[in-house]
């Protein structure tokens, strides 16, 4: 960038702090390093809300906006935080109007979460593809039945407009953003900063097999050492009888009390272990789908798809070339 890139985040109070704290920290990041390079920091960061000065958020810390939508900047990217206020702000037809015209004018505009909602009640997701949080998919539908939801999606871009899903998701949004404007490098170095994937592997039905089955489990310690073991033995045999002999149990037994502790079946759960790993494999690296398939444990690249649509309801490729890095060049599957 031959000059600061301005990205304007709008708040609608109470803003949820973490729609803000999160992609603001990335792109904050991302100036250091830049800086560190010998380089100039390639953005300006701008809070923006309906009035200027204190800016309530859900977590009770307020943060400062300096801009007043009513009195827009130039910008080069404007983003709109979620929250409570941004689902309420629907409602106020004189600061959708306003935001409006300055989404207009801004050349990338986005929102995080919930921010979905007065987005789309400017009118700009018109026909167009979006997402949100999950927990609002049918609010938002009966609000705004001429925008389609990509209910399995981390973040959408259409044209211009750009929407991302939870409220962590404003993150993974953030290093797309940083990795489409600075290369992959350096989005790298700013999410090893933060300790979070470049591309996190999936969408909202991202969970890893150990996080949902710990959700749901009764006694997800009970078999925590054997989940263990087979994450790092995904390629070898993993069956009913080995895993039960590992444990001087019967398979039958076995069976028993691995699906009365984790709510599902052994057998299941290696299938979901094994779909997190190609899920990973196929978001970072550039291996033919058959050799990953077979790195995970899978008999055959047909039987992975198999899993990856009963599980993720989509095929390996079409997942690779959803959620792979912009910055890789695809393999010959």
């Amino acid at each position: 960038m031959s000059q600061a890139h301005r990205i304007v985040m709008v708040g609608f109070p109470p803003v949820q702090l973490l729609d803000i704290a999160g992609p603001l920290e990335v792109f904050s990041i991302a100036n250091d390093k830049a800086e560190a390079s010998g380089g100039p920091p390639p953005y300006e960061l701008i809070v923006a809300a309906a009035r200027t000065g204190p800016l309530a958020s859900t977590a009770g810390v307020p943060l400062f906006a300096a801009v007043s939508v009513y009195a827009p900047i130039e910008a080069d990217t404007l983003l709109l935080a979620g929250g409570r206020g941004a689902r309420q702000s629907v409602r106020d037809t004189t600061l959708m109007e306003a935001l409006a015209r300055w989404c207009e004018q801004v050349p990338r505009v986005g929102s995080i979460c919930t921010g979905a909602f007065p987005l789309a009640a400017t009118g700009v997701l018109r026909q167009r593809r979006a997402t949100t949080h999950w927990a609002h998919f049918d609010e938002f539908a009966g609000l705004f039945p001429d925008v389609r939801i990509e209910r399995d999606a981390l973040f959408v871009c259409d044209g211009k407009f750009h929407t991302a899903a939870g409220i962590s998701a404003g993150i993974d949004f953030a290093l797309a953003l940083v990795e489409a404007d600075l290369g992959r490098r350096l989005a790298l170095e700013v999410a090893r900063e933060l300790v979070v994937f470049l591309k996190r592997p999936g969408g909202q039905s991202q969970f890893s097999a150990q996080l949902a089955a710990e959700v749901d489990a009764d006694d997800p310690s009970r078999f925590a050492e054997l989940i263990a073991w087979m994450t790092d033995h995904l390629a070898e045999d993993l069956s009913l009888d080995r895993m039960a002999e590992r444990l001087a149990m019967s398979p039958r037994n076995f069976s028993r009390r691995f699906a009365a502790a984790m709510k599902t079946t052994p057998a299941r759960y290696v299938q979901q272990l094994r779909v997190d790993a190609a899920r990973r494999l196929l978001t970072d690296s550039d291996l033919p789908v058959a050799r990953v398939a077979a790195r995970c444990g899978f008999a055959s690249a047909e039987a992975m798809r198999l899993a990856f649509q009963r599980h993720l309801r989509i095929a390996p490729q079409d997942f690779r070339a959803r959620f792979q890095s912009a910055g890789r060049t695809g393999a010959d599957d």
